[in-house]
């Protein structure tokens, strides 16, 4: 049975965008653990409003592109939101310079969340301090709860490392600018040159993108595509996939790579340790973090340092793959019951 200080779980959005699949998960584990009821899902912003009328107390993933068509659309659901119910949030995707010219409205967007609701939990240590760097003092106190892995250990079905003539670099996600799958495809053809001239037996290099491009950067795979033939790299972009054909791709022959510029907080390093790959990682503050979160379950690389990386990984695929009983906690009952004394604590005061 669901506990009293356990709120309505509205999950937002499509189905296999990151932040509804993370909601919805979070939903199941929390029904699972007893304290959870069946979660409100809806399709966008507008229906979310119509779903909580009469809620006592909701609790929703937000990120801007889920809530409307523009950050401003997005504050106003959310605030609409806050006005019918008692409402607490998880923040995704934070602010960030790299924003580009969006930055200042969705800094102005994010505030408003904060603000509308009667509590805030963003998913890293590093995201909390992304809200006081780009938001600064909001009246709603910020919790840090980690995003839970879907097991304690990696799945043990996994192909084991072998040795090929061709360097292959695995990128998961969604295609666009500053995901690295630029930074791939140079340090690849890099890495193969070095090959070569220390008289390493190779073909030549790959770089498979395990997505399609997000909506608007459909353009940006041509462009990739270009400088994947001047740099002799083969480029493979395999399209949104189901989620058994996208978990078979994260254990195939290659070397993972999560190179995303700005990450705040990322999904798909769990993706990869689940399946028992051990990723080459970007450094970042999130980065550190993680690796002192899940040990041993991620190899943090320098941006200059990538090829260098990529050589080694070439002669070592075993590094590339986890141990079958590498401990992958916190899972996603952890995070649930993080969330649960989190919701017992505010209804406290």
């Amino acid at each position: 049975m669901p506990t009293p200080d356990a709120p309505d779980l509205l999950v937002v959005g499509p189905p296999r965008h990151g932040v509804t699949r993370y909601a919805r998960d979070l939903a199941d584990a929390a029904e699972a653990a007893g304290f959870g009821r069946q979660p409100l899902v809806v399709a966008d912003g507008a229906a979310a409003v119509r779903a909580v009328v009469g809620a006592d107390r909701v609790h929703a993933h937000v990120t801007d592109r889920l809530f409307g068509s523009t950050p401003e659309e997005a504050a106003e659901t959310v605030e609409r939101l806050a006005a019918l119910t008692s409402l607490t949030i998880t923040l995704h995707d934070l602010p960030q310079e790299s924003d580009g010219s969006s930055y200042e409205r969705r800094v102005a967007a994010y505030g408003r969340f904060i603000d509308a609701s009667d509590g805030v939990v963003v998913n890293s240590r590093h995201e909390a301090e992304l809200v006081v760097e780009h938001l600064g003092p909001r009246a709603a106190s910020v919790t840090a709860i980690p995003l839970g892995t879907t097991a304690e250990v990696p799945d043990s079905d996994h192909a084991p490392a072998t040795t090929s003539t061709t360097l292959t670099v695995l990128i998961a996600g969604y295609l666009y600018p500053g995901k690295g799958h630029l930074d791939a495809i140079e340090a690849a053809a890099a890495a193969v040159s070095r090959l070569r001239v220390e008289g390493t037996p190779i073909d030549g290099a790959r770089v498979v993108a395990i997505g399609g491009p997000s909506r608007g950067h459909e353009a940006d795979v041509e462009r990739l595509r270009e400088r994947a033939r001047e740099l002799g790299v083969a480029l493979e972009v395999t399209g949104v996939l189901d989620d058994a054909a996208f978990q078979r791709r994260l254990a195939s022959e290659g070397i993972p790579v999560a190179a995303h510029q700005h990450v705040s907080a990322s999904r798909s390093m769990s993706d990869w340790a689940e399946r028992g790959r051990r990723p080459l990682v970007r450094t970042s503050r999130y980065a550190q973090e993680m690796d002192g979160l899940r040990p041993g379950t991620l190899t943090v690389y320098a941006p200059s340092d990538l090829p260098d990386a990529l050589v080694q990984a070439f002669r070592s695929p075993e590094s590339t793959r986890l141990a079958p009983l590498t401990s992958l906690r916190p899972t996603l009952s952890d995070a649930a019951l993080a969330y649960r004394d989190w919701w017992a604590g505010l209804a406290l005061r």
